[in-house]
């Protein structure tokens, strides 16, 4: 490892291995995201991935590609959405129940005067 091109084709190598890790990686989450593909199929291709690595990874990309993208945009739609909904279902929360749910904390001594008029505020604004 004494000249730069030694050290270039270094990382150029470990770039490549770590590029590959993560396709395996994808590949995998895919595998068990699809709920069409029974287990055995997912089974022969696991064993696959495992005696002829890149062979097999190849296959696998060129075949089920297509679907592997639009798997993984539902997976993003279908997790943005419920996301959504839950904002939704936060930032909606009246004024009116919020001074309730203070104004029960007061009654029920766990909040004193100040605290109280702070979270009203806080719910009118």
């Amino acid at each position: 490892m004494n000249s730069f091109w030694d050290w270039f084709w270094l990382m150029v190598w470990w770039f490549v291995f770590f590029m590959y890790l993560i396709l395996l990686f994808q590949i995998c989450a895919d595998l068990f995201r699809d709920k069409a593909t029974s287990g055995w199929a997912k089974a022969f291709w696991v064993i696959g991935l495992i005696v002829f690595p890149f062979l097999i990874a190849l296959i696998y990309i060129i075949a089920r590609g297509k679907g592997m993208a639009e798997r993984q945009t539902a997976q993003i739609v279908e997790s943005k959405a419920a996301t959504d909904a839950y904002i939704r279902q936060t930032a909606n929360a009246s004024p009116a129940a919020a001074i309730t749910e203070a104004k029960n904390l007061l009654d029920a001594g766990v909040i004193d005067q100040a605290e109280f008029a702070q979270l009203k505020a806080k719910a009118l604004a």
